[in-house]
C-alpha cells in the first residue's frame, strides 16, 4: 500500500512538473511573439517618422533659403541707401524682404508613436533625438517664424498701406516716393529689426536641419535591416 501511494505521489509530481514546463514554454513563446511584434512595429514607425522628417527637411530648406535671400537683400539695400542710391532694383529687393515664411511639421508618425508608447523605441540615443526635435527644436522654429510673421502684420502692413503705390508678394514693393521712404530713420530701423528677427529664424531652421540629419542617420540601421 505504501509503495502504491509513493508511486502515485511521484506520478503526480511528474505531472505537475510537466504542466509547469509547458506553461513556461508557452510563456516563452508568447514573449518571443510579442518581441517580434514590437520589433516589426518599431521598424514600421521609424520608417514613417523618417518619411515625415524627409518632408520636414525639404520644407525647412525652402524656408531657410528664402530667409537667407531676404537677409542678403536687406544688407545690400542698407548699403545702397547709405550710398544714396535709390535705383528701381531696390523695389524688387524689397519684394523679397517684406514677406514671411511659414512651416508646418509632418509629425503624424511621432504622434502615433506617443499614443502607443515611446518606450517601443529601444535606442535611447534615437529616442532622445526625436524628443529633442519634436518637443523643443520645432517649438523654436515655430516661434522664430511667428516673430517674423507678426512683425510683418504689425509693422509692415501699416507701412504698405500708407507708403506703397504697388506691392506684389515676393515680387516687388514700390514706394510712392522711394527716396523719401528710404531716407526715413524709422524705415531703416524697421529693416534692421526685421533682419534681426530673420537671423534668429535662420539659426533655428539650421538647428532643425542638423537634428533631422542626425535622426535620419540613426534611423538607417532600422530601415536598412
Amino acid at each position: 500500500m505504501e509503495n502504491k501511494t509513493s508511486k502515485y505521489f511521484k506520478y503526480a509530481i511528474g505531472e505537475i512538473v510537466l504542466v509547469v514546463i509547458g506553461i513556461l514554454i508557452a510563456l516563452q513563446i508568447n514573449n518571443w511573439n510579442d518581441y517580434q511584434k514590437n520589433q516589426k512595429y518599431q521598424k514600421e514607425i521609424i520608417l514613417l517618422i523618417d518619411q515625415n522628417l524627409k518632408s520636414d527637411s525639404i520644407a525647412i530648406s525652402k524656408s531657410l533659403n528664402k530667409s537667407k535671400i531676404a537677409i542678403n537683400y536687406t544688407n545690400r539695400l542698407l548699403k545702397e541707401v547709405t550710398s544714396k542710391n535709390y535705383a528701381d532694383s531696390l523695389n524688387f529687393w524689397m519684394g523679397k524682404i517684406i514677406r514671411f515664411e511659414r512651416f508646418k511639421s509632418q509629425s503624424s508618425a511621432f504622434e502615433v508613436l506617443k499614443s502607443k508608447g515611446i518606450d517601443i523605441i529601444e535606442d535611447n540615443e534615437l529616442l532622445l533625438a526625436l524628443i529633442s526635435y519634436y518637443d523643443q527644436i520645432l517649438f523654436n522654429v515655430y516661434q522664430s517664424l511667428n516673430d517674423v510673421e507678426q512683425s510683418f502684420q504689425d509693422d509692415w502692413m501699416p507701412v504698405l498701406r500708407k507708403e506703397m503705390i504697388d506691392y506684389k508678394w515676393d515680387k516687388f514693393c514700390k514706394p510712392i516716393n522711394s527716396k523719401e521712404f528710404l531716407e526715413k530713420s524709422s524705415t531703416i530701423t524697421l529693416f534692421k529689426l526685421y533682419n534681426d528677427n530673420r537671423e534668429g529664424g535662420v539659426f533655428n531652421l539650421e538647428s532643425a536641419l542638423s537634428k533631422i540629419s542626425e535622426i535620419r542617420q540613426l534611423n538607417k540601421k532600422y530601415i536598412n535591416d
